[in-house]
């Protein structure tokens, strides 16, 4: 079978498959993707754990000033801090009656915790309070002594938690670097 083409014969190159040229480029595409991507979802995920503690510990604010009004009792919400982990414990009890754990938290004889909030290192957010524990009374729902609870996270990120003394929480950002959170 002969075949013209403007008096010459074409030779067709049929391409089975892709060329290492073709996928050095796809690979150098993705590379550089990824490594701009990659600080991005670290960011992200960073402070969706900040807003998951600062939504914890608002709510077992409100817990533990409720809580102390419908058992009688005083309650305590204490802050405390180690090596492998720091956390915010609602407990029965003196200030130091309890202590956290990595993935728990432990009450002398005669406290015992209500509910807890343990941010294990790895975590990469932390909690401190300019206090160690703050009372909630039971007859009033009032709060000794007031306090500002602090969560930051590793790029500096922080939400407070501001405990004013009838036990009422206003929560800010400073200079208004979580969304969601109002400048303090």
């Amino acid at each position: 079978m002969d075949t013209k083409h403007d008096g010459t014969t074409a030779m067709r190159r049929v391409s089975r498959g892709i060329t290492l040229l073709e996928i050095a480029m796809v690979l150098a595409v993705t590379a550089i993707v990824a490594a701009t991507a990659i600080p991005e979802l670290a960011s992200l995920v960073m402070a969706r754990r900040l807003e998951g503690a600062a939504s914890g510990l608002a709510a077992d604010l409100q817990f533990v000033r409720s809580e102390a009004l419908a058992r009688n009792r005083s309650l305590r919400l204490s802050v405390r801090s180690g090596a492998d982990a720091t956390c915010w414990i609602v407990h029965t009890g003196a200030a130091g009656d309890c202590a956290c754990r990595p993935a728990s938290v432990v009450c002398a004889p005669g406290a015992s915790a209500i509910r807890s909030g343990v941010l294990p290192v790895s975590e990469r957010v932390s909690v401190s309070a300019n206090v160690a524990s703050i009372v909630f009374d039971p007859l009033h729902g009032t709060s000794t002594p007031t306090g500002t609870l602090r969560l930051i996270d590793a790029r500096g990120r922080a939400v407070h938690h501001v405990i004013n003394v009838v036990g009422r929480v206003r929560s800010c950002s400073p200079d208004g670097a979580v969304t969601g959170y109002p400048a303090c």
